[in-house]
C-alpha cells in the first residue's frame, strides 16, 4: 500500500513523536489508516534498518526488542520532508476512513443477515430476512429506499417488457440523484 521510501518518513515522523519498537510501529500506521492497513514485519524492519544505518535513529536493547529515537539528523531529514509525510499521512487517513465507509455500506444492504464472509445461506437457500434501516440517512431516504426496493421485488414477477421499462426508470433514477451531488467516496 505504501512505497517503502513512505513506510520510512512514516516511521521516522512516529518515531519523532516518541521512541517506539517495531510493533509500536505497526500498531501507529494500522491506526493512522483506521485499521485498513498493517504494514508487515518484513516491510518496517527493514525501513528501522535503514533509518538506522542513515543515521536517522539510533536504538538501544530494551530486553529482545529494540527501541528506536530520532537524531537530529533525522530531525532535518523529517523536516525537509514534511510535505511527503503530510501526504502520506493524508493518504492513509482517506483510504481508510473510504474504505470503512464502503465497508458499512455493504454491511447496510447485504441482503442474507449477518455480515459478508461469514458463511451465512447463499440467495438460493434465503428465508426472509428483516429489512436493517441504512445508518447515517434520514428517515426519508430510507422509507424510499424500502418502497424502491419492494417496487423492484413487484417488477421481477412482471412480463420482459415490464422489467425493461422498471430498469429504464431505475436508470434515470438513478442518474437523477447522481447529479444532487459528487460524494467523496470512490467505489
Amino acid at each position: 500500500m505504501l512505497a517503502s521510501g513512505d513506510v520510512r518518513l512514516v516511521a521516522l515522523y512516529l518515531i519523532e513523536q516518541q521512541p517506539r519498537h517495531g510493533y509500536d510501529l505497526i500498531k501507529a500506521i494500522e491506526e493512522r489508516s483506521n485499521g485498513v492497513y498493517s504494514p508487515s514485519p518484513g516491510i518496517v524492519y527493514p525501513a528501522l534498518t535503514y533509518l538506522e544505518e542513515a543515521g536517522y535513529v539510533t536504538s538501544s536493547a530494551e530486553g529482545n526488542k529494540k527501541l528506536y529515537t530520532i537524531t537530529d539528523e533525522g530531525r532535518t531529514h523529517l523536516g525537509e520532508n514534511r510535505e511527503a509525510v503530510a501526504s502520506t499521512l493524508d493518504f492513509l487517513a482517506r483510504t481508510g476512513e473510504q474504505f470503512n465507509r464502503f465497508r458499512e455500506f455493504v454491511r447496510a444492504d447485504w441482503p442474507f443477515g449477518g455480515r459478508p464472509g461469514e458463511g451465512h445461506e447463499p440467495p438460493h437457500a434465503r428465508h426472509h430476512h428483516e429489512d436493517r434501516p441504512l445508518r447515517d440517512a434520514v428517515p426519508e431516504l430510507d422509507e424510499a429506499r424500502k418502497a424502491l426496493k419492494g417496487a423492484i421485488k413487484k417488477a421481477r414477477h412482471g412480463s420482459e417488457d415490464q422489467q425493461r421499462r422498471a430498469a429504464e426508470i431505475l436508470r434515470r433514477a438513478a442518474a437523477e440523484v447522481e447529479g444532487l451531488g459528487e460524494d467523496d467516496v470512490d467505489l
